[in-house]
């Protein structure tokens, strides 16, 4: 025999597929094929996969072999559910979990209760078998969820709602499950809801406050290895789902406070969140949806008219139910139409917890032949109509907040970045992207500028390789970055002719110290680089020192000082505290006046937004080291501080830089300058004794600090 023959001899060419490689090429085409060929037809993505399971499952043309894509297809379904928890905004969900309660109870109760009495009196099934086939009705799987956050709509109050009352009723239906597990087994005594107790409380604090804690100390140690992080996060979601398992209940509830837990660890513009996107969509998600598709088997409605009669009633049942629960939450809470469709979309569709309820009740001989394939061709339809509902609500919702007034900066926000040290570059950019509006369409701007000498040439190729690690990061977040050369005589001056060369809106510099003594003897006659730059930057400066990664901040503390509420760049930096607050998950401490106070609660009003904020009372430079001996090393201190002559400066804010980095060298800081209107001494308002008095005043000054740092010196001498 010829050896070729012989290699071909092994390849297994029959159908069912059993070798794994040609089964996951298959696929993967199918992943690739069917979203772009339904698309033509208006037909969701998520309907293409489940269809395309059914063609090559055990009840199609049998393509692949039954239970070939399992492994995947659980990963992929835990993987929806720690998106679910990942992606909520909560901030929302705390702001709106009665709301979520609320639907949480109609979702479960309405269904339990329509359940028991169809299946009572029309059906004719036995209280076991009533029990379990009415909670059925009550749980629900967020199969459409990944399409209301591909259409920019999961942080809408009816998604947050919807998602929050997904973990309400699953949780609660799943219990009942435990329950009727026992009692079936004959276990259902006093040891057994002990047992239960015992076992979902230790799980629930192990995820909620056990996770956080393992994820704060690993990001904080392995700061730099992205890999590592990814790994470290799956690994998380699949022991969470082990653990519910072991704690009596489904694995998509571990998932679930999985992602609640880490939400606060990952931003949700950093580039592991995108990450964790990326996989789940292209991948774990898509396996989930055929392997949920390969279930269904349309020959059962040709068995006789039992098996038809009850599949219609299960299915309409389950339709009806999930729609009042939404209309009743509508009703409460004064919802729109579109929002209820919303809500009805994502808490229509049956899968998951469905089929773990039924198969379970299955084989403990609970139910028959014809409620399982009656219950198979139910999730088959409420996936198509979750489907179809959720995609044509969300794009009127989403067309909707696109026609809602945004923030007079939204479109003209432009972020410049200037870097000279690589190691800074990740840090700089990360803080930009969390502070960058997402509605605004312009890029933002890594900054090198090179001092104009004869070395220039090759200085601007050594910068052109920086800049280059500066577009591969910001790629990883889907940000768009557009770099920028300046040659110019100092930093000072190619900054600021970039600022209002691109109409720079922001300014994020990187902290630098004067270590040496010539730094701060040439740093007091002519002034910093930093000083230089606030001289001819009157945008909004951010001055970062960052130790630590942003993503385990604990608190956002904004101290502000006397009068920052009357400077003109009031409300654009509060804004970019918040937005910060929420990206890094922190909560947000403001040190502040009452006068401060009372306008920002004012602009929290009228701008509708909510964060998780406290107060503090603050005066000048003796409550700063008081501060500083409440804060944990994970917390952000963000100090407010202003330019000479401006409303809001005072004597106390002199030599702040080095006064903080002696307080919280452990701490990450963001010294912040304010945009102010520019001082021009040609302002017909203006004194003239101001002209001549102010320079000589500033002069004085600077000749007081020169004596102070030369005595110093020489002090230093003395003891040497």
């Amino acid at each position: 025999m010829h050896p070729s023959n012989g290699i071909l001899l092994t390849l297994n060419t029959h159908l069912p597929l059993t070798d794994p490689i040609p089964i996951y090429s298959l696929v993967l085409f199918i992943i690739l094929l069917a979203p772009i060929i339904l698309r033509k037809f208006r037909i969701p993505s998520i309907v293409g996969l489940i269809l395309a399971g059914m063609l090559i499952g055990d009840h199609g043309f049998k393509l692949i072999e039954k239970g070939s894509i399992d492994l995947f297809g659980k990963a992929g379904l835990l993987y929806i559910m720690f998106l679910a928890g990942l992606e909520l905004d909560m901030t929302e969900f705390r702001k709106n979990r009665h709301r979520s309660l609320v639907f949480g109870s109609f979702t479960f109760f309405i269904p339990l209760i329509l359940g028991y009495f169809v299946c009572t009196y029309v059906l004719h099934f036995n209280f076991m078998a009533t029990l379990l086939v009415s909670s059925m009705f009550a749980t629900h799987t967020l199969v459409a969820y990944p399409l209301a956050s591909s259409l920019g709509i999961s942080k809408n109050e009816a998604v947050t709602v919807a998602v929050g009352g997904t973990i309400i009723t699953d949780t609660a239906v799943l219990l009942i499950l435990a329950v009727i597990t026992g009692a079936a087994a004959g276990n259902l005594n006093t040891a057994f809801w002990i047992r239960l107790s015992i076992s979902l409380a230790i799980f629930a604090v192990t995820i909620l406050w056990g996770f956080p804690l393992l994820g704060r100390w690993f990001f904080k140690k392995i700061k730099d290895d992205k890999t590592s992080h990814f790994i470290f996060v799956l690994g998380l979601v699949f022991l969470a789902g082990f653990l519910a398992e072991l704690a009596g209940v489904e694995s998509i509830i571990g998932a679930f406070l999985a992602g609640l837990a880490l939400n606060t660890l990952i931003p949700h513009t950093s580039p592991l969140m995108n990450r964790i996107e990326f996989v789940g969509n292209a991948l774990f998600i898509p396996f989930f949806l055929i392997s949920v598709g390969m279930l269904v088997d349309l020959r059962v409605l040709l068995d006789g008219p039992e098996a038809l009669i009850i599949a219609g009633v299960l299915t309409m049942l389950a339709l009806v139910s999930k729609w009042l629960a939404a209309l009743f939450t509508q009703l409460v809470f004064r919802y729109s139409r579109t929002q209820r469709n919303i809500i009805f979309g994502l808490s229509s569709a049956h899968a998951a917890a469905t089929i773990a309820v039924i198969l379970i009740g299955f084989n403990m001989g609970i139910i028959d032949k014809n409620v399982l394939n009656g219950t198979v061709v139910l999730i088959l339809i409420t996936c198509l109509v979750a489907s179809f509902v959720t995609a044509s609500a969300g794009r009127k919702l989403a067309m909707v907040a696109d026609n809602e007034p945004v923030a007079d900066n939204a479109g003209t926000e432009r972020i410049l970045v200037p870097v000279s040290n690589p190691l800074r570059i990740e840090s700089l950019l990360d803080f930009a992207v969390m502070i960058k509006d997402p509605q605004a369409g312009t890029p933002i701007y890594p900054l090198a500028v090179v001092h104009d000498d004869s070395a220039s040439k090759d200085k601007i190729l050594h910068t052109g390789k920086m800049m280059e690690k500066a577009v591969m990061y910001a790629a990883a977040t889907e940000s768009t970055v557009q770099v920028v050369t300046r040659v110019d005589l100092n930093v000072a001056d190619g900054i600021a002719r970039a600022v209002k060369e691109l109409l720079i809106t922001d300014v994020v510099l990187g902290w630098t110290e004067r270590s040496s003594t010539t730094d701060r003897l040439f740093g007091t006659i002519f002034g910093t680089t930093l000083d230089n730059i606030l001289q001819g930057v009157w945008e909004t400066v951010y001055v970062c020192a960052f130790h630590q990664p942003l993503n385990i901040t604990q608190r956002l503390v904004l101290v502000l000082p006397h009068n920052a509420c009357y400077e003109a760049g009031f409300q654009h930096y509060l804004q970019k505290a918040v937005m910060l607050s929420k990206q890094a998950g922190a909560r947000m401490v403001v040190c502040c006046t009452p006068e401060t106070r009372v306008r920002i609660e004012a602009w929290l009003r009228a701008t509708r937004t909510s964060v998780s904020l406290t107060y503090r009372a603050f005066g000048e430079a003796e409550d700063l080291l008081e501060l500083a001996g409440e804060l944990s090393d994970d917390d952000l201190l963000m100090m407010v501080t202003a330019r000479k002559g401006t409303l809001s400066y005072s004597k106390y804010l002199d030599n702040l830089p080095a006064r903080l980095s002696r307080s919280f060298k452990n701490n990450n800081i963001i010294l912040l300058y304010p945009e102010q209107a520019a001082l021009d001494y040609n302002e017909p308002g203006l004194r003239p004794e101001d002209l001549t008095l102010a320079p000589i005043q500033e002069q004085l000054a600077n000749l007081s600090r020169l004596g102070r740092a030369v005595r110093s010196v020489f002090k230093r001498r003395r003891k040497n």
